[in-house]
């Protein structure tokens, strides 16, 4: 997939989530087999720039390209600075948020709610591409509730701003994320535009990934919650397709190995006080479906400290692995 000058090495692209896909979340995930990842999204309010939160969402610092910065707002002038801003500071791909049906963000018409307002879409993918020298993405829903699913529209207008490439989640703004992912919307948007289209939503398996590619035609698909706790995904996306063949999976070992450097990357990148707190929802991702590990994470979620959560995650890793070899 290519985009602008930037050659994607893979078809697969980490989604952003705010709060996961921090730098050491996307640098993990690039090393083991993601093509491309796209930052937490970045407030297009200059007041917070120079907030640490803000500061640490835009920080790109020793990752691999294409570095893409995912920028929300409801006001076309704002989101220009915003991409602006972001340009400058090292994004080389801009990545609008037209896709996020939290509250929050759908309150102040941004994210998702912006589906209702196509005009505004418009005037909004104008000024941020008018603004910049670098490639401008966008990310949507198929629309706003099931009975308006506007995505192709969407797509339209997108691709005639210059947008040079299109993700799409398969459910509306109205469904969140209950129910399952549709490619229906997905496939017509893809027979209807040029620029590639990226395809988001339950895609958790190496043959999911396959059947939604074959089924809608997209050049890539995104993957955000099932790469939680399970980075390696996307070395078995990528096996999968290109071989046919299924990767065993990860040995408890790598699994704690990859976990321990997750973990460190954390802690460098926070420092040990909120490391030790953005830590905690991660080590539980990791230890799900483990042997006791309900027990464990309600443990490790009262660690204060950095050594004594690396303890523990040594500890429970220990046994895991002595059992299975006792078993073996």
């Amino acid at each position: 997939m290519q985009i602008g000058p930037y050659h994607i090495s893979n078809r697969l692209v980490v989604a952003p989530m705010a709060g996961v896909t921090d730098r050491p979340f996307r640098q993990l995930c690039k090393r083991l087999g993601a093509g491309m990842a796209v930052s937490e999204m970045v407030s297009s309010n200059s007041l917070l720039w120079g907030s640490e939160k803000t500061k640490r969402r835009a920080n790109h610092d020793g990752e691999t390209d294409p570095r893409s910065v995912q920028i929300a707002g409801a006001v076309p002038a704002m989101m220009a600075e915003a991409a602006r801003h972001n340009a400058d500071n090292g994004a080389q791909l801009i990545d609008i948020n037209m896709g996020c049906p939290a509250k929050k963000v759908c309150n102040v018409m941004a994210g998702s709610a912006l589906l209702q307002n196509e005009r505004l879409v418009g005037d909004i993918l104008e000024a941020v591409v008018n603004a910049v020298d670098i490639p401008v993405t966008l990310k949507i829903r198929t629309g706003w509730d099931r009975d308006n699913r506007n995505a192709v529209n969407i797509a339209r207008i997108a691709e005639l701003a210059g947008i040079q490439a299109l993700a799409i989640h398969g459910r509306t703004r109205a469904d969140a994320y209950k129910g399952e992912a549709e490619y229906d919307t997905i496939a017509e948007v893809k027979s209807r535009i040029a620029i590639p289209v990226i395809a988001n939503g339950d895609i958790n398996t190496p043959e999911k990934a396959r059947h939604v590619l074959d089924y809608t035609g997209a050049d890539a698909v995104m993957i955000g919650r099932a790469a939680q706790g399970r980075p390696w995904i996307f070395r078995e996306i990528d096996h999968y397709l290109n071989t046919g063949s299924l990767l065993a999976e990860p040995s408890l070992t790598e699994i704690r190995d990859i976990l321990i450097e997750h973990l460190d990357n954390l802690y460098a990148f926070y420092g040990e006080y909120t490391g030790v707190r953005m830590a905690r929802k991660h080590i539980s991702w990791y230890s799900k479906g483990q042997t006791h590990g309900a027990a464990f994470r309600d443990a490790v979620n009262r660690i204060e400290t950095l050594d004594d959560q690396l303890h523990m995650v040594h500890e429970f890793f220990a046994e895991l692995i002595d059992k299975q070899e006792l078993a073996a």
